[in-house]
């Protein structure tokens, strides 16, 4: 999921490899929050998909993001939705559709969405890219080439992402 424009100079990309039934993941969202805040539109936060087999509803759920996404809402449905994690595993699509509906969306687009399948690709496409550079678990990061693996711990994670886009950024003004 990105919402980035071909009209918009190139930034450096943060690649979110994520699943919104992962409370590793609900764990960093006060650093994704962080790194929104303190570099704003100078480094793009790409979500990513990873969906694993061990969470039922893991797969629908990165569609319903994908659907968020295409209605505008991409990052704050990825919010509430893991912030709900332990619903989401008793609940299901319901949930999703229900996220939807509080955050002002379609939410019989997205029903539709979850039923039709047309984000199916997308997601399918994250899960072997990701595969294919060695993602096993979420979170995942990558930056600059280099791949941080946030599922074991959190700890340090949020400082080496800003020392890498720091970095990265000092090469683009230089």
């Amino acid at each position: 999921m990105s919402d980035s424009s071909p009209d918009r100079p190139a930034v450096p990309v943060l690649d979110v490899w994520c699943e919104l039934q992962c409370s590793d993941c609900r764990t960093a969202l006060d650093d994704l929050r962080a790194l929104r805040a303190r570099y704003g539109d100078r480094l793009e936060l790409r979500l990513r998909h990873f969906p694993l087999e061990k969470h039922k509803h893991s797969f629908a759920a990165a569609q319903a993001a994908e659907e968020a996404l295409e209605q505008g809402q991409g990052w704050p449905y990825v919010e509430a939705v893991l912030e709900r994690v332990e619903e989401l595993d008793r609940r299901g699509e319901p949930l999703l559709v229900e996220v939807a509906r509080e955050l002002g969306l379609d939410a019989e687009e997205f029903d539709t969405a979850l039923i039709d399948g047309r984000h199916i690709l997308i997601v399918d496409a994250d899960q072997a890219e990701g595969k294919a550079i060695g993602v096993t678990g979420t979170p995942t990061y990558v930056i600059g080439g280099e791949r941080l693996d946030g599922g074991r711990s959190q700890e340090g994670l949020r400082e080496r992402i800003e020392e890498i886009a720091d970095r990265l950024l000092a090469g683009r003004e230089g």
